[in-house]
């Protein structure tokens, strides 16, 4: 993978937000300039981090390009993939980034990337003086709890193939862009085991 940083105008990546806000409650004039604004384009290089442990979440991102992991790493050092995020989607540790307290979980870049962010304060702003914003960020998250909810049913009523199965249904153009060790991770096995499993589902196509 290249380590290089990507090219992105800011005028582009605030347009590509203004689109994913359409989606849902389309904004005014007056909600773009606002966020032309408030939100403010980074550039991440692969395995460059949002946040790591014991960071304040200072920041909500939405993803213009590139990919990245959240994860939390146990006592013996073993790290526990808990999300992927790629273009068009949020990623952010909500108990820190609410609360402003440390948090316990890592935002890494699997790719490079381009972010657009809003802080603690300026987001809160928005809520206030722009209900639209209110109802936007609810479907967002609202939309989380519902794939983490989903992934612990998962985890506590389906075998190893059948998170396979799931998890390359719900990301068809994620799975090839991701280590299998990361993959590995997030579903809870091996990679050893993963690699036995797509060799099963093979043989059987």
């Amino acid at each position: 993978m290249s380590n290089n940083l990507p090219q992105q105008n800011s005028d582009q990546a605030i347009i590509q937000l203004i689109n994913f806000f359409n989606l849902y409650f389309p904004l005014n004039t007056i909600e773009k300039e606002e966020i032309a604004k408030l939100f403010s384009i980074r550039n991440i290089r692969r395995r460059g981090y949002l946040l790591q442990e014991g960071d304040i979440c200072r920041h909500y991102y939405f993803i213009v390009s590139g990919c990245f992991k959240m994860f939390a790493v146990d006592p013996a050092g073993k790290e526990h993939n808990l999300q992927f995020s790629v273009e068009n989607d949020w990623i952010s540790d909500l108990h820190s980034f609410y609360e402003q307290i440390p948090s316990r979980l890592y935002i890494e870049a699997i790719e490079p990337a381009v972010v657009l962010q809003i802080n603690h304060d300026a987001l809160l702003y928005l809520f206030v003086n722009y209900h639209k914003f209110d109802r936007n960020f609810r479907i967002i998250t609202e939309r989380k709890y519902i794939d983490f909810q989903n992934r612990i049913l998962q985890n506590i009523s389906s075998t190893a193939e059948e998170r396979y199965v799931s998890f390359v249904k719900q990301y068809p153009n994620l799975f090839n862009r991701i280590p299998n060790t990361q993959i590995a991770s997030y579903l809870g096995i091996t990679p050893e085991f993963l690699s036995k499993i797509r060799k099963k589902i093979v043989a059987e196509e």
